[in-house]
């Protein structure tokens, strides 16, 4: 933990008689819905950015570039605000066990925390976080200037729930605010693909063809495209998640108020059939140890000559120094199946936010925190200077720099603005999501690695019989 000195204020004394004090929580409800207990609002004249001077908050952060981006701003912010900030970064293979002990701990600390769209359907339900719509909606409480309209629509309601399983993300809560959304797609080494005359794969065909002409392209130990492999939920929301749905499947559907699984259908058979040979005829020797980050960074090593996953891994590879192939990565969209069109490209959404705890003692602090990195002044930076390319806010990305920034990036932007018309959380919202996107990754494993099921539809099928299992006590309504 990274500790700084405490200012000895008193922020009581100073905010008795305001109705914008900094307490323990009269901003926002704090009872997991957002709906029974509504805080009287106070005026716009009671808003000032030392409300909460004196105050520490603690924060837990996942080792990332947008968490650096907002680390490389907390002395800015501190002298903004006299709030101290005390804080932790935790590398993502063991950052979620870290916090989900906190938070179950129920002792307030972090107030605040870094967290993903997914997570909200297990924390939110679980009581852990705070509803954020009285703190956003209240004047006294947020600056003028804050702008939440300018949010993209897409990124802000993918953090919204109502906390009923089986619905759809956008209605409910507001229970975190975007650092910045990825998308995934299709990454390339530029100069390969010239040095051997090939196209980009537009379809996953041709993807499959052109991974398996690229196996050692650089010598041993190079290979043809890398996605991630390890034996967690991490493996299935990016470059799967997005070509599965593109191909028509579906984890849940709803059926006589049950979560039903979907994963014996034709649709998802064949995609994780083809993903299968995809990572044996094509994908690294160690893929089932690899995450993001041994993803993106072989591509940026140019020991793999594609990516298949977030638009932000590659583009953390690119930028001037980042890695040995700089400058020579470019994107394109998603290879479509056969009988696909573009009108069918769907790209699973992941959004790293940041969320308030409910238990927090310190939520008005939390809360100026949360806004000050989420406003469009800082998310300009983040989006420019601070290598957070995928910009939630949309004054951002229309603005000059930006585009100056990461447009430079070849396709970049082009491409994500093809997939972002169908782009959303592909997943169907329940609380056991972890559980069962971690037996999901298992039995992908075991199709690639062992002779454990005799094909991929017994192995689906069973994977159906589990996870029917799994969510067989969640009761949902249409």
């Amino acid at each position: 933990m990274k500790k700084r000195l405490v200012s000895v204020l008193l922020c009581t004394t100073m905010l008795a008689t305001m109705l914008a004090g900094c307490g323990g929580g009269d901003g926002g409800s704090s009872n997991g819905g957002g709906d029974d207990t509504k805080a009287e609002k106070g005026s716009a004249e009671d808003f000032d950015w030392k409300n909460c001077d004196g105050t520490t908050i603690n924060v837990m952060f996942n080792e990332h570039n947008y968490s650096k981006a907002v680390i490389s701003k907390l002395d800015e912010f501190e002298e903004k605000t006299g709030i101290t900030v005390e804080y932790s970064s935790t590398p993502e293979g063991n950052y979620f066990d870290k916090l989900n002990t906190s938070l179950s701990s129920r002792s307030g600390t972090p107030d605040v925390f870094m967290t993903g769209a997914y997570q909200v359907w297990e924390y939110a339900s679980a009581g852990y976080m705070e509803p954020l719509d009285d703190y956003i909606n209240n004047p006294a409480k947020t600056a003028s200037d804050y702008n939440f309209d300018d949010f993209i629509p897409a990124t802000v309601d993918s953090l919204r729930w109502d906390l009923v399983p089986g619905h759809a993300v956008g209605e409910g809560s507001q229970w975190a605010l975007p650092m910045g959304w990825e998308l995934n797609n299709l990454a390339y080494n530029k100069n390969v693909f010239e040095e051997k005359s090939l196209e980009v794969p537009t379809t996953t065909d041709e993807l499959l063809e052109t991974a398996k002409t690229l196996k050692e392209f650089n010598g041993s130990g190079s290979y043809g495209v890398a996605v991630r492999g390890t034996r967690d939920w991490a493996t299935i929301h990016p470059g799967y998640m997005s070509l599965f749905a593109t191909w028509g499947g579906q984890d849940f559907a709803i059926e006589d108020d049950k979560l039903v699984c979907q994963l014996d259908s034709k649709e998802a058979i064949e995609m994780t059939d083809y993903w299968v040979e995809l990572i044996k005829a094509g994908g690294p020797s160690q893929w089932s140890n690899y995450t993001w980050y041994e993803a993106s960074s072989d591509l940026g090593a140019g020991k793999a000559a594609m990516l298949f996953d977030a638009t932000s891994a590659g583009y953390f590879q690119n930028f001037e120094g980042a890695s040995d192939q700089s400058g020579n990565i470019a994107w394109s969209t998603i290879p479509l199946p056969e009988g696909k069109t573009e009108a069918d490209m769907k790209a699973n959404v992941w959004i790293w936010s940041m969320a308030m705890n409910a238990d927090s003692k310190n939520k008005d602090a939390a809360w100026m925190f949360l806004q000050y990195f989420t406003s469009p002044e800082y998310m300009l930076y983040s989006g420019t200077e601070g290598a957070s390319p995928d910009t939630p806010r949309q004054s951002v990305m229309d603005s000059d720099e930006y585009k100056e920034t990461v447009g430079s990036a070849e396709n970049y932007l082009e491409s994500i603005a093809i997939l972002s018309e169908n782009a959303t959380i592909q997943f169907t919202p329940q609380p056991y999501f972890f559980e069962c996107t971690t037996k999901w990754a298992e039995v992908l494993q075991d199709l690639v690695l062992t002779d454990k099921y005799e094909s991929t539809e017994a192995a689906m099928k069973q994977l159906k019989k589990d996870l029917d299992a799994v969510v067989a006590d969640l009761e949902v309504s249409e």
